[in-house]
C-alpha cells in the first residue's frame, strides 16, 4: 500500500510554496495534486519516507510554518 500525505495550509504562497520545493524532495515528498478553496491550499504528496515526512513536518512547525493540518493515509 502506497503512503501519502494530505496538508492544508491556511493562506497560499506559491512563491512560498515553490522555494521549499527542495526541502520537500529532501524529506521523501513528491507532490501528486495541489487544490484551492479560497485562500486556502490543500496539497496531496507521495510519501518515499514516512521518518523523514514527519521530521519535515517537524522542522517546519518548529519554524513556524508548518501546515495548517497534516493527514497520513494509505490507500485501501
Amino acid at each position: 500500500m502506497s503512503l501519502q500525505l494530505l496538508t492544508r495550509t491556511a493562506s497560499f504562497d506559491a512563491a512560498t510554496f515553490e522555494s521549499e520545493a527542495e526541502n520537500r524532495a529532501n524529506a521523501g515528498l513528491s507532490l501528486l495534486q495541489r487544490w484551492t478553496e479560497r485562500s486556502a491550499s490543500w496539497q496531496l504528496y507521495e510519501v518515499a519516507d514516512e521518518a523523514r515526512a514527519k521530521a519535515w513536518l517537524d522542522k517546519s512547525a518548529a519554524l513556524g510554518h508548518a501546515p495548517a493540518a497534516a493527514h497520513f493515509l494509505r490507500t485501501a
